[in-house]
């Protein structure tokens, strides 16, 4: 007999045992005796001295048992073939039956290290099958297995070969062993790979124990990946041969109290199976087994890790909620992480049916009722309605336990009905106490109304979750080997599943490198908008569905169009503008207050809005501003919709930046979004808006992007005859100051000659308008080194303005800074530090620390010092200068950096 006795002794007095442990071994090492691998699996040192805590230890925690090791030749089973295999486990039932003569009701333990356990697992499925070993599979109660191999990294059978090939390339066995060839193969292992196993699973306590040194099977291999309530997963000091043997270092009686303490579990579990009659013991509750999920597994699925285990833990652990939706935008995953919970429910919990229901519309509801009313073969009477029928039956006790996915609930009024009539498809949803129901939404206000607060967001991947799904879609994934480029598109796709779909589809069709398929993304609008709105097949989502990015979200947008014409304009009008923060106070606002927060709390509710932390900014993401243009395009709306935007920004971005800095700022890039994609637009309001952008950028100093908008407005003004001569005058003097910090002086001189000749016939010389344009012409003399002539009009400029306007004047100060930097060019140094010391001390009083028309004088002024060889008071100046702008501007920006400068050939000259 291959079972050997360990306790009771033979021959000693047997007390009566209450449950029987059966320890089976693993692979035996290439030069090793398989009766000696059998008992220095379990001891340690090897050889008959050794410690055997099976015998040593284990009896005082289980004093009413029988304990037995069994032998066999571990080399000659696993280097067979499958018939070896199976052959082996039924002689392992054959010895058990034997020595439970008279005794078949007693409960069982099974121990297997390593492979032993997958024969252990081999023999319960044989026991399953035939009925002379079924008291033996009846009577089992609990597993403990040590550093077993449950699985590959992917769970396929060839990683459960390849894993068996690395244990048997550890125990020393070569790679032109015949035992390592049979291994890779895996097909010893079908039976155990099966999913009619893993339910078989369900009926026993079990305890997997892995090696947190073991190199051969890791913790995902050495679990077998069951709910919390069926495994318990233990960590060992301890590497694959030492997971199940302990000697008397400190660190082995810390793993062996572990090991102890768990199977003393599986005792005290199993004792009170002792004297049961366990013949007929159910599995779990089986009363129910139907699945209807009419989507295909999704093999390439990749990453969600968090929110599947979020909903394995509230589901059918914490079980702290019966109904769960999961909330997010449109092409983000939701079917797919519900499409791979199903599966998960249906492999793991056979107790559970599992029954899929698409909410898209009432005729896919009542249609997959009916089919699901077939499976269940209820029966109806002529007429009766299938869903009462369905809910009626899914609401009995005795019908068991079931999983209902209610998926793309993405109507409020499909799923409650409308506001007169209360209703829709959630009155078929049954209720039961046995029942779990999970929704899938696009829309917030349908989550909150099916479930209360149970609800999960689900976001966008990750950059490596998003790598991982590309690489599994990719047929070529030599195309991957540029990570920077992959990295590129990924985050082009903003790691939208869906869009990472669109573009593996794409590029396997059209054998398209990453670079090429991400030059065409970054193309123009108009080639975006294509490339995002091909449809490409995917059986892991419903026939007839919009699969491409672009369009996925249409059905939505016309939803709002008809619930919420608030949201919908807004909706439009964001289409036009930057998809990133969108300051509130930009949007139009033709509404109440009560419905302009509605209509925001729509698009908030379909996810097409994300408010950010300050409470009056939003954003959209990319791909849905994209969709938007589509939405417009094919309901004709474009043109209109253009224009009404146009006029809605130049009535919005202020005339005068110099009072309205940060709503500037805030409105700028829209502002350049709407001004590039129009085109187009032949009115006047549009280059009313370049006019009011080319100030503020001037007074924010970016004359070069200024040149564009002002030339767009003065060629649209001079062109269409223009009749306000004033207005004219004033755009043609922003033009000059443009041309002259960009260093087209002669043509700044030119316009501003012209209009100050035109001005000093018109206007007097205390005007306002008039000053401006000598100021103007006075700074261009200078910059062209025509000092006399630029000294000249600046000097007749500041004598006006001392005159007439009062000291802290902006435009008195810049005039007044001006002359003084003319005078220190021309070498009238002490002139010119008097007059920026006035300057600088009224800017103090006056202007923030970080506004330019502080800074500027000031730098001015230190440089003049250092001109003047006042060093120190140089140095005082510039570097309260040089931290202030590196506080405010960028580390290249050109005043930072010359006044950084000239702070070092100051520090010089000490």
């Amino acid at each position: 007999m291959p079972l050997r006795q360990l306790y009771p002794e033979p021959g000693a007095a047997e007390p009566l045992a209450k449950v029987d442990v059966f320890a089976v071994h693993g692979l035996n090492p290439r030069n090793k005796k398989s009766v000696n691998h059998a008992w220095d699996t379990w001891r340690t040192p090897p050889g008959p001295e050794g410690r055997l805590w099976l015998r040593d230890n284990l009896p005082s925690l289980l004093p009413e048992s029988r304990i037995f090791l069994y032998e066999y030749h571990a080399t000659v089973v696993y280097g067979q073939d499958r018939d070896t295999f199976l052959g082996k486990a039924n002689e392992l039932l054959e010895a058990i039956r034997i020595e439970r003569d008279e005794v078949e009701s007693r409960p069982i333990l099974f121990l297997g290290h390593s492979m032993g356990g997958l024969l252990i697992k081999q023999a319960l499925i044989n026991a399953h099958i035939n009925p002379k070993y079924t008291t033996i599979k009846d009577a089992a109660s609990g597993l403990a297995f040590f550093g077993t191999p449950h699985k590959g990294g992917d769970g396929m059978l060839v990683s459960l070969g390849g894993l068996a090939v690395q244990i048997a390339r550890a125990t020393g066995f070569q790679k032109s062993d015949n035992i390592m060839k049979v291994l890779e193969s895996g097909n010893m292992f079908s039976d155990i790979m099966d999913e009619h196993w893993r339910h078989q699973l369900l009926a026993y306590d079990i305890v997997s124990f892995w090696g947190a040194l073991d190199s051969v099977v890791p913790r995902e291999s050495a679990r077998l990946g069951l709910p919390g309530d069926r495994e318990n997963i233990v960590k060992l000091d301890a590497d694959h041969h030492g997971v199940c043997k302990f000697g008397e270092s400190q660190t082995d009686q810390d793993n062996l109290k572990l090991v102890q303490a768990n199977l003393k579990d599986l005792y005290k579990n199993a004792l009170k199976n002792s004297g049961r009659d366990t013949r007929n013991k159910p599995l779990r509750d089986t009363r129910l087994s139907c699945h209807y999920i009419p989507l295909a597994r999704n093999n390439q699925f990749s990453g969600r890790k968090g929110i599947l285990d979020e909903l394995q833990k509230r589901l059918f652990v914490r079980k702290d909620c019966r109904k769960l939706a999961v909330f997010g935008l449109g092409g983000v995953g939701k079917t797919q992480v519900a499409l791979q919970f199903a599966y998960w429910v249906k492999d793991n919990h056979p107790d559970f049916s599992v029954l899929w229901m698409p909410a898209l519309s009432n005729e896919s509801f009542d249609q997959a009722y009916m089919e699901l009313a077939r499976r269940l073969a209820i029966p109806m009477n002529k007429g009766e309605d299938p869903k009462e029928s369905v809910r009626r039956y899914l609401t009995l006790e005795s019908t068991g336990k079931w999983l209902l996915i209610v998926d793309n609930a993405d109507s409020y009024e499909l799923l409650f009905g409308p506001s007169d009539k209360p209703g829709g498809i959630n009155m078929y949803l049954p209720q039961s106490d046995n029942s779990l129901i999970l929704f899938t939404t696009r829309v917030r206000e349908v989550a909150v109304a099916a479930v209360g607060s149970d609800v999960i967001d689900l976001h966008k991947m990750d950059l490596e979750e998003a790598a991982s799904c590309l690489e599994k879609m990719l047929i070529q994934k030599e195309l991957l080997q540029n990570e920077t480029e992959v990295k590129k598109l990924l985050r082009e796709l903003t790691c939208l599943p869906l869009a990472i779909s669109q573009a593996a589809a794409y590029l396997n069709r059209n054998q398209m490198t990453v670079k090429k398929y991400l030059g065409l993304l970054r193309g123009n609008e108009q080639s975006m908008i294509e490339l995002m709105s091909r449809e490409f097949h995917d059986n892991t989502r419903y026939s007839g569905s919009q699969n491409a990015v672009a369009t996925t979200w249409l059905v939505s947008f016309d939803e709002i169009r008809k619930s919420d014409s608030a949201a919908a304009e807004l909706l439009s009008f964001i289409s036009y503008i930057e998809p990133k923060a969108i300051p509130r106070s930009l949007l139009p606002n033709r509404w109440s207050d009560e419905e302009m927060v509605t209509a925001i709390g729509t698009l908030l509710g379909y996810g097409f809005l994300v408010r950010r932390e300050e409470e009056d900014m939003f954003d959209m993401h990319r791909l849905v501003h994209v969709a938007t243009r589509v939405w417009l395009q094919r309901h004709e709306m474009a043109n209109q919709k253009e224009t009404d935007v146009i006029q809605h920004f130049e009535a919005t971005f202020p005339f005068n930046p110099r009072k309205n800095r940060e709503l500037c700022r805030q409105y700028l890039p829209h502002a350049l979004r709407v001004l590039e994609g129009s085109r187009e637009s032949q009115i006047d309001e549009r280059y009313d808006l370049s006019y009011r952008v080319g100030r503020y950028l001037c007074q924010d100093r970016r004359y070069k992007e200024a040149l564009k908008p002002f030339e767009e407005a003065y060629a649209w003004r001079r062109e269409h005859a223009y009749q306000d001569t004033r207005r004219l005058l004033s755009l043609e003097n922003w033009l000059a100051v443009v041309y002259r910090h960009n260093n087209r002086l002669k043509e700044a001189i030119k316009i501003s000659e012209r209009i100050v000749a035109i001005q000093r016939k018109t206007l007097g010389e205390e005007d306002h308008s008039r000053l401006t344009s000598e100021d103007s012409l006075g700074k261009a003399y200078i910059r062209d080194k025509q000092m006399k002539k630029g000294i000249e009009i600046l000097e007749h400029v500041v004598a006006i303005r001392r005159r007439t306007q009062a000291e802290d004047d902006d435009f008195r100060l810049a005039s007044e800074h001006e002359l003084a930097v003319a005078y220190i060019k021309n070498g009238r140094i002490e002139e010119g530090i008097k007059i920026l010391e006035d300057v600088v001390a009224v800017g103090r009083r006056t202007l923030a620390e970080e506004d330019s028309n502080r800074l500027a004088p000031e730098h001015n002024l230190g440089r003049a010092y250092l001109d003047g060889n006042k060093v120190k008071e140089a140095i005082a100046i510039l570097e309260h200068v040089v931290a202030v702008e590196a506080k405010i501007l960028d580390v290249d920006d050109a005043s930072r950096v010359n006044s950084q400068e000239c702070l070092a050939f100051a520090y010089s000259k000490l």
